[in-house]
């Protein structure tokens, strides 16, 4: 698997966003990116789809100590975190597994940031309370 996810009930994608950006927040990343899927595939393609964002999650700590270890590893990063609308009350949180970045540059200084970058974002996932999954 590439990630993990959390489906969210009861909540609209508006309270779903900031709920996953103070989660975040909580365990030191910031929102670098913010892609509007949904308003891109609107205005590019003229196609309809259920609310999707991308944000580029960063704790800069840890991706400091990746980018001096792997100065390449910024092909990596951020973070990706999406956040979708399945029907209105019902949004799913998945989360990048930092462990991939390992599986492609097998280096001890990477395999602690995705460790600790890992045990942060699954603390995240887990801070929103919803049903949990692989991605």
């Amino acid at each position: 698997m590439y990630g993990f996810t959390t489906t969210l009930s009861g909540v609209s994608f508006d309270e779903a966003i900031a709920q996953t950006t103070q989660a975040l927040k909580a365990e030191g990343f910031g929102v670098l990116s913010d892609i509007n899927v949904q308003a891109a595939m609107k205005d590019k393609l003229g196609e309809d789809m259920p609310p999707y964002r991308i944000l580029g999650a960063c704790n800069p700590p840890l991706a400091f100590q990746a980018l001096q270890a792997v100065p390449d590893i910024g092909l990596l990063l951020p973070c990706n975190v999406i956040v979708r609308e399945v029907v209105p009350g019902q949004v799913v949180v998945g989360f990048l597994d930092p462990q991939v970045m390992f599986t492609l540059i097998a280096s001890p200084e990477v395999k602690a940031v995705a460790d600790a970058a890992e045990q942060r974002l699954r603390r995240a996932c887990a801070s929103l309370g919803g049903s949990t999954g692989p991605a």
